[in-house]
Formats: C-alpha cells, sequence, structure tokens
C-alpha cells in the first residue's frame, strides 16, 4: 500500500534508482543554496542570517569536541558541519515536497529509502577507518581497533564493525520512513468521508508535520555523535 515504486535505469552495467537520485541531488542543491546564502557577507561581529551559521558550526563542533576532545578533533568539524546539514534537510523535504508521476515517488526524503541511509553509514564506515590508518598506521590501527584491550576480543570487535554499520543505517531510515507513512495515512483518512474525515484530519497533520520536524533534527543529531563516536575509536587509544 505504501510502496512507492521505483524508476531503475541501468548505466554502465550499474543499476540506479531514479528516485533516490532526484531526492538526493535536490538535497544537495537546497543544502548548498542555503549554506552560500547563509554565508554571503560575512562579518567580524555576527549579526542577522550569519548568526544562524555560527550557531549550527558551534552546534557540530560541540559534537566532535564531545567524542574527540584533543586535537584530533578539529579535523573533523567540517565533516560534521556538512554531514549534519545534509541529512537534516533530507529528513525534512518530504515533509515540505513530494513530486509523484504515476506510480513513483521521485521527490520525498532520500533519507526514507534504505539505500541513501546504507549508504551514508558505509560512507560512515570507510571514513573511520582509514581515520584510523592515517593516525597509526595499518599495523597500529588494527591493533588498537580489533586487538585491544584483549586480542582474544577480536571477534566480538569484528561484528562490531557490522552492527554499528547496520543500526547506523536503519536507524535512520526507520524513524523518517515511519514519519512519511503516518503522514500518508492521514492524507488517505482525510480523503476517505468527506468533511467528515476531512476537517479531524487538519489538525493531525499539523500535528504530526511538526512533530516529525523534531524527530528528523533529533536523528540527524544522532547519527552524527555516533559517526563522531565511532571515529573516536579509531583514532583514540584503547
Amino acid at each position: 500500500m505504501f510502496d512507492d515504486g521505483s524508476k531503475i535505469v541501468k548505466l554502465f552495467g550499474l543499476s540506479f534508482n531514479v528516485g533516490n537520485c532526484v531526492a538526493g541531488l535536490v538535497t544537495a542543491i537546497i543544502v548548498c543554496a542555503v549554506l552560500i546564502w547563509l554565508s554571503r557577507n560575512l562579518q567580524m561581529k555576527p549579526t542577522g542570517k550569519q548568526n544562524i551559521l555560527e550557531w549550527i558550526v558551534d552546534f557540530t563542533n560541540g559534537i566532535v569536541k564531545s567524542a574527540i576532545p584533543d586535537a584530533q578533533g578539529s579535523n573533523y568539524g567540517l565533516f560534521a558541519f556538512v554531514l549534519f546539514v545534509f541529512i537534516f534537510v533530507a529528513n525534512q523535504l518530504g515533509l515540505i515536497i513530494q513530486f509523484v508521476i504515476g506510480d513513483v515517488t521521485y521527490i520525498k526524503s532520500p533519507t526514507a529509502s534504505p539505500m541513501t541511509t546504507l549508504t551514508l553509514a558505509f560512507m560512515v564506515l570507510v571514513i573511520t577507518h582509514l581515520a584510523g590508518v592515517v593516525r597509526f598506521g595499518f599495523k597500529g590501527y588494527f591493533k588498537n581497533s580489533f586487538l585491544s584491550p584483549y586480542p582474544a576480543l577480536f571477534p566480538i570487535k569484528l561484528m562490531e564493525q557490522f552492527t554499528n554499520f547496520i543500526t547506523l543505517a536503519l536507524r535512520l531510515y526507520g524513524n523518517i520512513y515511519a514519519g512519511e507513512v503516518l503522514l500518508k495515512l492521514i492524507f488517505q483518512l482525510a480523503q476517505s468521508h468527506g468533511l467528515l474525515t476531512f476537517i479531524p484530519a487538519i489538525p493531525l497533520e499539523l500535528i504530526w508535520q511538526g512533530f516529525s520536524v523534531f524527530i528528523g533534527s533529533i536523528q540527524a543529531y544522532v547519527f552524527v555523535t555516533l559517526t563522531m563516536v565511532y571515529i573516536s575509536q579509531k583514532v583514540e587509544k584503547e
């Protein structure tokens, strides 16, 4: 009932979901446009829109410092900032715009698709391990990540990498997808029996829209926080 359908295009032997690609591209364009607008005419004494930008930077820097308090944390401030803003906008996109042609939804929240969240989680997984190699070299990274504090913990440490990857992706996907499903249920309720259901559906829709904005914000924060925790486990000595 809630299958958005999909349009698959094959290119160079690879399959691409057009809806996911379009939604991700729209999110990236919105993020770039908003950040360019916020960063225009920067001043030493911030005012107006510059305050918003600096608040977001301070907020994400706080996330980084809480997980990586030493000088290493300064290397990941920009990454945390971009990741937070992208996921925040991606989580809210489906609440603002939904573009459907036939049975295929071309614009929705990209994070309502498991392929998007799995891709983000895989990117985080790769970056965390690369950060460890850069910090300690391959031998030191392997010892710090998998053999500390006891070599006997190697199987558990190895399994932990897989569970971190899956839970990071599915937590974000599950929350955003569930929110969009409930919005569709409320919309269907509004159409089911005319004014009898349309009128009570309006406040329900508004309440859930507001709650979904809150959930989307929390999930962006949780994703970035866990990302920094996972990086800290690779760049800090056990």
